[in-house]
């Protein structure tokens, strides 16, 4: 099966995670979650508001300012590593998860120039345990890196 328009169809998944994710931290910030106390939805889901400013998890969160430059530097860099292969992909598979892993790295970005920190909402948890909170672009990311390593895995298998 042939591939799809790599840039062009990478870009149009890349934009639209970049969309969703704006849009639906718009919505928390300024309609959802106007009180800061977090909204549960279900006895394993909630809406809250948890600013990251620090990479996955939280991880160089008490880092020194610099910090959030270097995470955009490096988000910027791995954009333009990953467009680049998107070009060259000849896998729809491939292209699908570099357009949902450029967009998410973009997503988060805009919250770190826009606010110093990125915005994570969704909060799943059974019981007291909590997963990390998150956020679409988040998704994008893990979702995207999961076809890439799937698309990595059946390349691998046809060789």
């Amino acid at each position: 099966m042939k591939a799809i328009n790599p840039p062009k169809t990478g870009t149009i998944i890349a934009l639209l995670v970049i969309c969703f994710d704006q849009i639906t931290k718009w919505w928390v910030l300024n309609i959802a979650l106007i009180s800061p106390n977090g909204i549960a939805l279900t006895d394993f889901f909630n809406l809250v508001i948890v600013w990251n400013s620090g990479a996955s998890f939280g991880i160089f969160s008490d880092g020194p300012g610099w910090v959030r430059f270097a995470l955009i530097s490096f988000a910027v860099i791995i954009c333009i590593i990953l467009a680049i292969w998107l070009m060259r992909s000849e896998s729809n598979v491939c292209i699908f998860g570099l357009g949902l892993v450029i967009g998410g790295a973009i997503g988060n970005s805009i919250d770190r120039i826009r606010f110093g920190s990125v915005l994570d909402f969704l909060d799943l948890h059974i019981g007291h345990l909590h997963w990390p909170a998150f956020n679409i672009a988040d998704s994008g990311i893990t979702i995207g890196v999961a076809l890439l390593i799937l698309d990595s895995v059946k390349t691998k298998r046809s060789s």
